[in-house]
């Protein structure tokens, strides 16, 4: 009689813990922030003919979007602060795909890892879907590929962090 009652008590434990792992799970998917991709993006179809995009095709590119505005909101303190950011082209090659910045005369970029850090990382991060940035330099007429490299530890060792 008493095995039978463990029997019972065991597998009453196990249905309880199940259940309990998959309301955590579930709420823990539901809550999870869905990555933004680029293939979901919306595009602006209105693309303006110029040396940027001829650069741009030159080097094997597809432009597939025009200018986008990014909105941004911030909450500090329960203010709400608004920003945004811009993208000047999307362009795609061999189905992968990128976000294009232009040069800008007053905001030269200094191709050191903070500089390119402070100027580039939010876009890398804001759509994890893209393969980088594609910095087109009008003045040099050159386009340089800026991708995020996953860690490796003979890349950076932190030596400098004393």
């Amino acid at each position: 009689m008493m095995n039978g009652q463990s029997d019972t008590i065991v597998i009453g434990v196990l249905a309880v813990i199940l259940i309990i792992w998959l309301f955590y799970g579930l709420r823990n998917w539901l809550n999870r922030p869905v990555p933004v991709s680029l293939s979901g993006m919306q595009l602006n179809s209105d693309i303006p003919h110029s040396p940027v995009v001829d650069l741009l095709e030159a080097e094997g590119y597809e432009v597939i979007g025009g200018k986008m505005k990014i909105p941004l909101a911030f909450e500090v303190n329960e203010s709400v602060y608004y920003s945004r950011l811009f993208v000047d082209y999307v362009a795609e090659r061999d189905e992968i795909r990128y976000l294009v910045k232009t040069s800008r005369r007053k905001q030269p970029v200094e191709f050191t890892g903070p500089a390119i850090r402070d100027r580039f990382l939010y876009y890398l991060l804001l759509y994890p879907g893209c393969e980088g940035i594609l910095y087109v330099d009008t003045e040099e007429s050159s386009v340089k590929i800026i991708r995020l490299m996953d860690y490796e530890e003979d890349v950076y060792d932190g030596d400098d962090l004393s």
